[in-house]
């Protein structure tokens, strides 16, 4: 529970099989009717997400920065200095919400992060209540494509590489998290908005925490 004492809540988990989990107001999935598919609604608007296969994340911040599209930046930043320690580069999703969108991954808007090729690789969306943020996202690590393919009637986004394991991915989140957000309050956090700090983070130089353990506008 979010506290003065426990400002920042982070969590990662996966799913024991493929489920579908639908934004706060998306209808049914035309094409979910037909297959064996658990579905699942998010508190969270944006279209529907195919999880299995993904690592997700969820952050709770008590004293959030100001303004829905500052946080999404600063945490994108969280994000994009993650995959940069295991070298790949992640920019700002550009695309305009959609209506009628279905698949979440079919579009990136500035909630989300893409890589060089415009492959959307992270998709994250926003509850803000009485002043606190929930931010969580679906990472896909090894979609399943063919029942992506099914449901979507497009591809799944390719498998990212062997070095972005699930464990070791959420290790380096975590390291960076507690760098970052676990030890102070958010609205006291030097954040890495220099990009030469960020460069220093892809270089492997900047100090980092020994990693514990697991311990609104643009829509994902």
């Amino acid at each position: 529970q979010l506290s003065e004492e426990q400002p920042v809540l982070l969590r990662f988990y996966q799913w024991q099989q493929p489920t579908l989990s639908l934004g706060h107001h998306q209808g049914p999935l035309p094409n979910s009717a037909g297959l064996d598919v658990p579905v699942v609604r998010r508190p969270t608007g944006g279209a529907a997400v195919l999880h299995g296969g993904d690592l997700c994340y969820a952050i709770a911040l008590a004293q959030p920065p100001r303004g829905q599209r500052r946080a999404y930046r600063l945490l994108n930043q969280w994000l994009q200095a993650g995959f940069a320690h295991l070298g790949s580069a992640l920019i700002d999703g550009n695309s305009e919400q959609q209506r009628g969108q279905q698949n979440c991954f079919g579009q990136a808007t500035e909630a989300d992060l893409v890589d060089p090729l415009g492959i959307k690789r992270i998709g994250s969306a926003q509850l803000w209540q009485r002043g606190r943020l929930l931010q969580h996202g679906s990472i896909p690590l090894q979609p399943p494509a063919e029942l992506w393919q099914q449901l979507f009637n497009e591809p799944a986004p390719p498998a990212l590489p062997e070095a972005f394991s699930p464990n070791r991915l959420r290790q380096v989140l975590v390291q960076l998290a507690e760098q970052w957000l676990l030890g102070s309050k958010p609205n006291q956090l030097a954040w890495p908005e220099e990009p030469e700090r960020l460069a220093a983070i892809t270089s492997g130089k900047a100090a980092t925490v020994s990693a514990t353990g697991p311990s609104d506008k643009p829509k994902g």
